[in-house]
């Protein structure tokens, strides 16, 4: 694989990037690309299109220590697939009660993106399909895990996660559930997602719909 130039510029770069470190795929017919709103959704964007695979999401939602919302105890995903960190849940002294308040504070939210970006339109169909699962990084990988362990629910036939950087305990962690792990760069010490990226503001609401839209008019013309 070419190494890449860290920073990144943004993530439509690394999704295009991405894309060239995914070769195996291109024209595969039963190809799906999924993506963890909101930061995955440009960089998945690209991806699905390079491949010429459809797009879509995969919705998860992290669970925020109490007061420290950016530092993650788990994650869930649709479904019910739920993740937990025990290890900073006991090293916190995080109880139970204010495990279930985040957990439905971000179920609420989750349902909320669910209608927000998918409208009526039905999920896919993963069963007997290859999946790639896309995130703008991983940091503790704690999505990304209930993402691959919600999306294994359904049987797929291969499940790939593709990530532009990751830390090396995260990528180690998630390939103990996934069937392969495509990372362009695991840079040490890492910092966080967001330190490897030129431009990394929150992708909106918006800006996921618009790309979803696109994906999905051009899958639909395709189709019909």
């Amino acid at each position: 694989m070419t190494a890449i130039q860290l920073p990144l510029a943004d993530r439509t770069e690394a999704g295009r990037l991405l894309a060239e470190a995914l070769p195996d795929y291109l024209g595969r017919m039963d190809l799906l690309v999924l993506a963890l709103p909101r930061g995955g959704v440009p960089v998945a964007a690209e991806v699905a299109r390079a491949l010429a695979a459809p797009l879509d999401l995969m919705l998860v939602r992290k669970l925020g220590v109490p007061g420290q919302p950016e530092l993650a105890m788990g994650a869930i995903a649709s479904g019910g697939a739920q993740v937990l960190n025990p290890d900073i849940i006991r090293a916190l002294g995080i109880s139970r009660p204010a495990i279930e308040r985040v957990t439905e504070s971000e179920q609420r939210e989750l349902e909320r993106r669910e209608t927000a970006y998918r409208g009526t339109r039905l999920p896919p169909a993963l069963a007997g399909r290859c999946v790639i699962l896309v995130d703008d990084g991983l940091a503790t990988g704690a999505t990304m895990r209930v993402a691959v362990q919600a999306a294994a629910a359904h049987g797929p036939a291969e499940l790939v996660v593709a990530v532009p950087v990751a830390s090396t305990e995260a990528v180690d962690l998630v390939a103990e559930q996934a069937d392969r792990v495509v990372e362009l760069a695991t840079p040490e010490p890492f910092m966080g997602v967001g330190a490897w990226y030129d431009r990394f503001s929150q992708t909106t609401d918006d800006e996921v719909r618009a790309l979803l839209d696109e994906a999905w008019q051009r899958e639909d013309h395709h189709s019909s």
